[in-house]
């Protein structure tokens, strides 16, 4: 079979869908793509939808959360991890603050420079929602104002002596490169670059005040954060700065002239960022703030097109719940390609029809799995297999899963198993509620002592009950039927679901595991740590089983779904 470039085939319906939400110059909410790890949805943003997304009069705003974690991601020669973000080592939430306003002030930029965005809007938009007028006498005072400044004067006439101020403090050539003014053929009258440059400064301006009151509210954040207690106006104050830039905008959005949009994949980094400094909230709070003030500006005043791109499933259901209802976002959830249309875009490209059978059984059709599969197919590896007469293509595919079960199930596994120790101890500490060791529950029971090795023998042995339990379902559960969200409580599947094996799917609502692949590999970890148990280690398991085991069965898939 000749060697063929891995290409990026379209998906025309789930394109239609984005581009249809993305053509608006305002929405009234925002979107969240969701799906499993691996089925292509940055693959999608990226090499099908964003440059069309930047052309005339669009303009789209990528950001990208994982480019702040350096050993999994393409730009640092990495990969996608197929595990949680979580288990990954996180970001500081001030480079992902950093990254996402960047973005946003870049855009202001291509604003002012089409003229959309002005410095009387700018101050509109700030006074608005600010109490300015103290923080712009702090900022003449600090450039040496000497006139004495009446406190009659209003905010108005404030800020146009602030902006004349900050002017000549930057530099001419550092406004016209922000502006573009120093390529070939730009010529502007005099008027018009003041009116830019205005603008500019106006932005500048506007970032400073904000800064000067976050600044005062230094102590207070710092407080919240030792204390762990949430204030909203406290939240709020850290994500000012690119909410405000997220209203000039929408407000300067026009059709056929400057439509902005903002894409922020792998959000999920961002609320679970590590707070290094005290000067802004923590990671889940300003993630909350920014999400709830994106919502409430296209709820209010229409925004720009905000796409969310994420495969925690805690934004396929949860999200929605605790921001408000159901239907608080556009939800657009993938799930790749289904067998029928893999196969169509798979055989004689890139493998047999007898590979194909091969893969479609053991792997499924999750696109990922795929293109590492062709990838190993065409190394010097697969070619001195297949040298071996005895060999044939299930060998590699064993030796693939062999990569996925020693890579990713594995440690996956491990750390599940140190959040269900933790949840053991907590439950000791007493800071589990009742509610959730009620009467029947299989974890109701943890061991009374802190040892640590007791507790990873319970904590294993919950594991591997829970695991056999998706086994006896068919690894297909539905959480929300009879609406009893029994299985939300159970600290097994909260622990599969946080490293990143397991998604709840939002429609229909299922637990099941990311691929077939991870699923095939789940099953191979039950078998060999039954394998490792001891004779007493055994007898608690059956023990277990027998008394206390759960049982999923009642909430098994329904007939005729096609899980993958």
């Amino acid at each position: 079979m000749v060697n063929k470039a891995w290409k990026i085939i379209p998906r025309p319906l789930l394109e239609t869908v984005l581009n249809n939400h993305a053509q608006h110059h305002r929405v009234p909410q925002p979107l969240i793509l969701h799906g499993p790890r691996g089925v292509g949805k940055t693959s999608l943003i990226l090499d099908r939808l964003l440059g069309e997304w930047n052309k005339g009069p669009h303009f789209t705003g990528y950001v990208d959360f994982a480019q702040s974690v350096k050993g999994h991601h393409p730009n640092f020669d990495g990969s996608f991890p197929w595990y949680s973000w979580s288990s990954c080592d996180l970001p500081s939430l001030s480079s992902c603050r950093t990254q996402l306003e960047n973005c946003l002030e870049s855009m202001a930029h291509k604003g002012i420079k089409l003229g959309t965005i002005s410095s009387h809007q700018i101050f509109t938009t700030l006074n608005k929602w600010h109490g300015i007028s103290t923080a712009l006498r702090r900022i003449l005072n600090q450039n040496a104002s000497k006139t004495a400044i009446s406190d009659k004067v209003s905010s108005s006439a404030l800020w146009d002596r602030a902006v004349f101020a900050l002017s000549a403090r930057y530099n001419a050539s550092e406004i016209d490169g922000v502006l573009g003014f120093e390529e070939k053929g730009k010529t502007l009258s005099i008027d018009e670059a003041s009116y830019f440059k205005e603008a500019v400064v106006a932005l500048r301006l506007a970032k400073e005040v904000i800064k000067l009151l976050q600044k005062w509210r230094a102590n207070a954040i710092a407080d919240l954060n030792r204390s762990g207690r949430f204030s909203r106006s406290l939240a709020n104050s850290c994500t000012d700065w690119p909410c405000l830039l997220l209203e000039l905008l929408s407000q300067a959005a026009e059709i056929d002239h400057f439509q902005p949009k903002l894409v922020i994949n792998n959000v999920e980094i961002l609320r679970n960022a590590m707070l290094t400094e005290d000067t802004t909230v923590c990671g889940s709070m300003y993630h909350d703030s920014l999400i709830w003030r994106i919502i409430a500006l296209g709820a209010n005043e229409r925004c720009l097109p905000v796409i969310i791109v994420t495969s925690d499933s805690y934004y396929s259901y949860q999200a929605f719940m605790d921001f408000g209802f159901p239907d608080i976002f556009i939800s657009r959830e993938t799930f790749g390609w289904t067998p029928q249309e893999a196969k169509m875009h798979m055989v004689t490209d890139y493998f047999t029809h007898s590979e194909w059978m091969v893969i479609d059984d053991v792997l499924g059709p999750n696109p990922r799995h795929l293109f590492e599969l062709y990838v190993l197919k065409q190394s010097n590896y697969y070619q001195k297999l297949m040298d071996n007469e005895a060999s044939t293509f299930e060998d590699i595919v064993d030796a693939y899963l062999a990569y996925l079960q020693v890579t990713v199930v594995n440690p996956s596994m491990d750390k599940a198993l140190m959040i269900l120790q933790k949840f053991a101890i907590d439950a000791q500490s007493g800071k589990i509620l009742e509610d959730k060791l009620r009467f029947g529950s299989p974890w109701r029971h943890p061991p009374s002592s802190k040892d640590h090795a007791t507790c990873k023998e319970w904590a294993k042995i919950q594991l591997m009950d829970f695991v056999q339990s998706l086994v006896n379902a068919e690894f297909g559960v539905n959480y929300l039927a009879d609406c009893s969200l029994e299985i939300l409580d159970d600290p097994a599947a909260v622990a599969l679901v946080e490293v990143g094996l397991l998604y709840a799917q939002r429609d229909p609502s299922f637990f099941r595991p990311i691929s077939k692949g991870i699923q095939r590999c789940l099953a191979r970890w039950l078998v060999q740590e039954r394998l490792q148990l001891s004779y007493q280690n055994l007898l608690q398991y059956l023990w277990q089983r027998i008394m206390r085991g759960r049982s999923y069965r009642h909430l098994m898939l329904q007939v005729g779904y096609d899980k993958y």
